[in-house]
Order: C-alpha cells, then structure tokens, then sequence
C-alpha cells in the first residue's frame, strides 16, 4: 500500500513520533511500511523476536497472552494513532505478548534498526523516544489505577474518553464490534459492561452497535474523575 499524507499525519503524532524532529519523522516513515492487515490475522507471535514498531492507522489490534488453563488474557487494545512494540523492539527483545487484528487493520510497521541507528547520532531522538516510553509507562500506571480505584462504569467512561479527540465537546467513537474485548481491557465480565453502558447513558452516552455517541465529553470526565463513584462499584 502506498502512503498518503494522512497516513503520515497520524503517525507524527503518535507517541512514538510525536516528540522527534521533522525531518526524522520524514526519514523513519520514508522506510516504513504501510500495511493492510484482515481481520483475524495475527502480527506478530508471543516470543518472536521484535524488529518492528508498529502504528495503527484505522481499525482495532489486540495484544493478549494465552494462560496456563489456555484462557486468553488482553493486554491492551489499539486504535487510530497508537503505537506498540516501542520497547522490546528497541531493545533487541522479544514480544511479550501476540498481536492480532480483531477488525480490517492498517499499520504502520517502522523497522526498530532504523530508528536506533538515529537515535545513536542524534541525540534529541533518544529523548523523545524516552519520552514516548514514559507517555507508556504513565498509561500503564493509569490503567493500574483504574482496576483498582474505580467503579466498573468510570473505567468504561474512562476508556470512551480515551478514544475521544482532543479538545472535543461531544464525539463518536469507533468501537471494537466484540464488547468482550473492551471488557477484558478493562477487567470486567461482559454482562458487567453491559450495565456500565447502561449506567452511562445518564452521563450522555449511547451506544449503537460499534458506536459510542458522547455528548457531552466534560460532562463525562467529571463523572470519570469523581471518587465519590468509587464506593459504587459495579462488580467485575
């Protein structure tokens, strides 16, 4: 697939690049590859080794491990403008975790060699990429956060907002067509999201297939954000 300028303009601001100079965000996408991945097909393989970043730029990925009693745990759940892999791939590991397509997925995939041979004689390169890894390490402590300290329906809210643009007063969101992946993502049963969507349409959401309309995103975040729900958990 050839890339087009939109495809570019996402990738610059994912946080894998969004912190790099121009012309190294030109020179990384002018090695990257555009690809279009279907539904289903897996990217890449728990404990392969990892050469590559990749960048979503339309449709949803799954990262998962498969546990001892053969359940499947997800990891994280990726959409428009974000990116993983940055972390083993820059350092000659291997992926912790499969990648899978769970819609119609195109990517960016950026060969980690490139970018680490930039990051050895450009200095300002290693530090946005620090800062990229440190933009990782808050979601996870966010993510943390959420399991523990919020109720079921401030995690879903918390999730539609992180979907939503920047700067925004109301939007819809895209939403993976399978529900139990959002809840796996956020550490609830199905039947729970169920309610939380439910809970959720008083705070101005409404859900249509794979559609979440917010119309109010402040709104929203003030109810994501209130501690006074905690004590109102729904159960996981």
């Amino acid at each position: 697939m050839a890339m087009e300028n939109r495809h570019r303009a996402i990738a610059r601001n994912s946080l894998l690049l969004a912190n790099c100079p121009e012309d190294v965000c030109d020179s990384v996408l002018s090695r990257a590859v555009l690809r279009h991945i279907p539904r289903g097909t897996t990217i890449f393989n728990h404990g392969e080794d990892a050469h590559s970043i990749y960048i979503v730029m339309d449709g949803w990925v799954k990262l998962f491990r498969v546990t001892r009693s053969g359940a499947e745990a997800i990891v994280g759940l990726f959409t428009k403008g974000r990116s993983f892999g940055e972390a083993v791939a820059l350092n000659h590991a291997t992926y912790p975790v499969t990648a899978e397509a769970v819609t119609d997925v195109d990517v960016v995939q950026v060969h980690a060699s490139h970018l680490l041979d930039l990051m050895r004689t450009r200095p300002e390169v290693s530090m946005a990429i620090i800062s990229s890894t440190f933009a990782h390490l808050q979601s996870l402590v966010s993510q943390i956060e959420q399991l523990k300290a919020r109720s079921g329906a401030q995690r879903v809210a918390q999730f539609l907002l992180s979907l939503a643009p920047e700067e925004a007063q109301s939007c819809t969101v895209t939403l993976p067509y399978d529900k139990i992946l959002i809840a796996g993502r956020i550490g609830m049963k199905p039947e729970s999201l169920s309610r939380a969507f439910q809970r959720l349409k008083c705070h101005g959401v409404t859900i249509d297939n794979n559609h979440a309309e917010i119309a109010d995103l402040n709104s929203l975040r003030s109810f994501a954000e209130d501690d006074e729900q905690v004590g109102n958990r729904l159960p996981s």
